[in-house]
């Protein structure tokens, strides 16, 4: 596939390895080290950066995994070094409610990015209206858009923008799509809505900046990154490399290439516990077309169990497992041990 961007404006990018990184980060960042990124992404010119948990507003539990230093305090903090930049969080219905919404507002919340799995916009009514009762730019997240066709996720996406949404973003939480895939998607709500559209990419069949441009050639208002791709399973395309990329072709949205590389090599690269890459049980997730975030949980209970991983992503591909539902990662594992073992598998509940 080639791309024709010349219709194509600078977008507006969204970077986000202090929410999305949080992941691999395995929710540890410290105040100082989201100081440090946010003055470095600052600098170089990036409009908008998410901090939170890697779930979102709330996301901090047993299941999701606690975090290193309170969200609240790191938005805080963020909001602080900014000086151009607005600071942006993801709020999940079901797990973040008014009260962290209304806290992380007055800790300095500018942007608040709704997700919900692409065929649930229906449950975020309640959460685009408060944001709207606060003052917030709102942004809607259609995770796991592979999963269903463009008129679907149109329907959906609707419902987001008649609730409030700013934007509405294809999200590709696997990593599953090609670039056909981004594009038809994104060019269905373009042709449809009239809020602006974005994209969201993961990395997972190394695809990421890919499916990026053939958003953009099919209208794509926003993007996100994340420094050095850090976040779930193989990462997110680079927002170093879309700068890169985007100066090339002349829609550079005004972020300094020079010192958006200094911040992925100087600042954020030190601090991360390891580079994502398409290994193999990324390049799975994308094959299998799981949440992303099922990568980590796999490889332990995996390795727990004496099952490889990548069989238990493929099994929950299969059963279309979506966000929310990490028990089932249990549950298929001794279910694929006890059936290598020859016998029926006793409930993991």
């Amino acid at each position: 596939m080639t791309w024709d961007l010349t219709d194509a404006k600078p977008p507006r990018i969204t970077d986000t390895t202090l929410r999305d990184g949080s992941h691999a980060h395995r929710h540890r960042f410290t105040e100082e080290e989201v100081r440090r990124v946010v003055r470095a992404l600052d600098r170089a010119g990036v409009p908008v950066i998410e901090v939170s948990h890697g779930d979102g507003l709330a996301g901090a539990s047993l299941q999701y995994g606690f975090s290193a230093v309170d969200e609240m305090r790191l938005i805080e903090a963020a909001r602080e070094e900014a000086v151009n930049a607005r600071i942006a969080a993801l709020m999940l219905p079901g797990i973040g409610t008014r009260r962290e919404l209304e806290e992380a507002a007055r800790r300095g919340l500018q942007v608040l990015r709704i997700a919900t799995q692409c065929t649930e916009a229906d449950i975020s009514e309640q959460h685009f209206g408060m944001a709207k009762e606060l003052g917030l730019e709102t942004v809607g997240f259609l995770m796991m858009s592979h999963m269903r066709p463009p008129e679907v996720l149109v329907e959906q996406a609707a419902l987001m923008e008649s609730y409030g949404a700013d934007c509405v973003y294809v999200v590709d939480s696997a990593g599953a799509m090609l670039p056909h895939d981004a594009h038809v998607r994104v060019r269905a709500l373009k042709e449809n809505l009239s809020c602006q559209v974005g994209f969201h990419a993961h990395n997972n069949l190394g695809l990421g900046v890919a499916n990026t441009l053939a958003a953009l050639e099919a209208g794509a208002d926003q993007i996100d990154g994340s420094i050095r791709g850090y976040g779930a399973g193989a990462g997110n395309a680079a927002t170093e490399l879309l700068v890169a990329v985007l100066d090339r072709a002349g829609l550079n949205p005004g972020i300094d290439v020079f010192e958006i590389l200094e911040a992925a090599e100087k600042v954020v690269a030190p601090i991360m516990a390891f580079q994502p890459i398409p290994d193999r049980d990324s390049a799975l997730i994308g094959y299998a077309g799981v949440y992303s975030t099922f990568l980590l949980h796999a490889k332990r209970i995996g390795a727990e169990l004496g099952v490889d991983p990548g069989e238990i992503l493929v099994e929950l591909g299969r059963r279309q497992a979506v966000a929310g539902q990490e028990d089932w990662i249990l549950r298929v594992a001794v279910e694929l041990a006890e059936a290598r073992r020859g016998r029926p598998a006793e409930s993991a509940a």
